[in-house]
């Protein structure tokens, strides 16, 4: 280098690399209005030897950039081992639920019959792919580097006497030192603020999964078919004091909510980075960034303590079947009429209108009387045994357990035995 530089300025910088002087920098920054300057010149009076070269061919992103994709890689990986736990907890509820039958819902009308199990595949399999995401992000993520003002590393080069090699290097032990692989090839002052919009894409899309599985078990909580947690001296209302309110699932749409919109924002910064930089960035971020971690992490809080809490309700879940199930069987009642020499059409028609007079009667607050209805129509050929041999619920639950056992063995069991020394993060809630 042009420049020389001692060991004693290197064990200066390094005796006081820690015990930073942030009371001395607000002050300054209140002169010079500008945040990285203050803590140079700060660090400048606690290593007077080392000050000249402080902050040396280097800008402000060098720093800030450089700290923050370094804070984003630290976040992931808190995110990450929290959102495994949930994906573990979530396997286990689908492999022990995996038999029982419940009624499936499309536009929340009963519609065929699922198992709990399989219902719950589908929560983990949003968070498979988020993990998946996840996982290309973090292998992609890159370090700014040394590249100076606008990127072209002018000012490296001018320190090494205009050998570019010596330049690369330097680009390279950094990323090495900071535990990167590289750096971004190509940069203007900042690293490329499309990463951020990737970071946050990844934030939402676990929100999106979260606002899934909580308001699903809202809406399994209305039904009293499943629950979250409820502690002894829980209070639902400060009127009614009956309540059970699903609190828990509401705060996670609510942070879910606010994810999945603050997610926007890098989209909308990125696009307006003038030319090499501008400074419109900065305090969006500074919000941004760091308030959607802070959020995901809660939601994943509150994941893996309901998740892990989840009350289940076989007696409703039978009645709620049990109610349907006439309904549900008629297309094989049909069927085995037609076997008995039936005719199709006209039965079709005669279901049609007995299923119309009982869903009435449901409505009305009695008893559904389609089995017997149809039992007693000589043209069905079928007897009241007949008919409840075809009423057993596991008759209509298709693939639904292979499903649960294919879908873990291929997919979940081998992420989770990768990733087994990240499981059994815990989550504390205060409220």
């Amino acid at each position: 280098m042009l420049i020389p530089i001692s060991q004693e300025q290197i064990d200066e910088l390094i005796a006081h690399q820690k015990d930073i002087n942030f009371a001395e920098a607000k002050e300054i920054e209140k002169e010079t209005r500008h945040d990285v300057m203050a803590h140079v010149l700060a660090y400048g009076k606690q290593c007077p030897k080392a000050k000249p070269i402080i902050h040396l061919g280097a800008t402000s992103a060098f720093v800030g950039d450089n700290t923050d994709i370094i804070l984003m890689k630290e976040a992931l990986f808190v995110i990450k081992k929290k959102l495994l736990t949930v994906l573990n907890n979530l396997t286990t509820f689908a492999l022990k639920h995996k038999d029982m039958p419940t009624l499936g819902y499309t536009h929340f009308q009963p519609a065929q019959l699922t198992t709990v199990g399989k219902r719950a595949c589908l929560w983990i399999q949003d968070i498979l792919m988020d993990l998946t995401e996840m996982e290309f992000q973090e292998s992609n993520l890159k370090l700014r580097g040394a590249k100076g003002t606008t990127g072209t590393q002018a000012s490296f080069l001018q320190l090494f006497d205009n050998d570019e090699e010596k330049v690369k290097k330097l680009d390279q032990l950094i990323a090495a030192k900071m535990g990167f692989s590289s750096t971004f090839p190509i940069t203007g002052q900042t690293y490329p603020r499309k990463l951020d919009s990737r970071i946050l894409q990844v934030l939402q899309s676990i929100a999106e999964s979260a606002h899934k599985f909580a308001s699903d078990i809202r809406l399994l909580s209305h039904l009293q078919e499943i629950e979250e947690p409820f502690v002894e001296k829980q209070i639902g209302s400060s009127a009614m004091a009956y309540k059970r309110n699903p609190m828990r699932c509401e705060r996670m749409t609510a942070l879910a909510r606010f994810v999945m919109i603050n997610g926007l924002n890098p989209y909308v910064t990125a696009g307006n980075q003038w030319l090499e930089r501008t400074l419109d960035d900065s305090a969006n971020r500074r919000i941004v960034i760091p308030a959607t971690f802070l959020a995901v992490d809660g939601i994943l809080n509150l994941y893996i303590n309901v998740s892990s809490n989840l009350i289940v309700n076989p007696k409703v879940i039978e009645r709620h079947v049990r109610e349907e199930l006439p309904f549900i069987a008629t297309e094989n009642i049909l069927m085995n009429a037609v076997k008995k020499g039936g005719d199709r059409q006209e039965l079709h028609e005669i279901i049609r209108q007995y299923s119309l007079e009982a869903a009435k009667r449901l409505k009305q607050g009695e008893a559904n009387n389609l089995i017997e209805k149809i039992a007693e129509n000589p043209k069905f050929k079928l007897t009241m045994e007949d008919i409840h041999k075809m009423l057993e619920p596991q008759n209509f639950i298709g693939r639904s357990i292979s499903q649960v056992d294919e879908f873990l063995e291929e997919y979940i069991y081998p992420k989770l035995e990768k990733y087994k020394e990240l499981l059994g993060e815990k989550a504390y809630l205060k409220v």
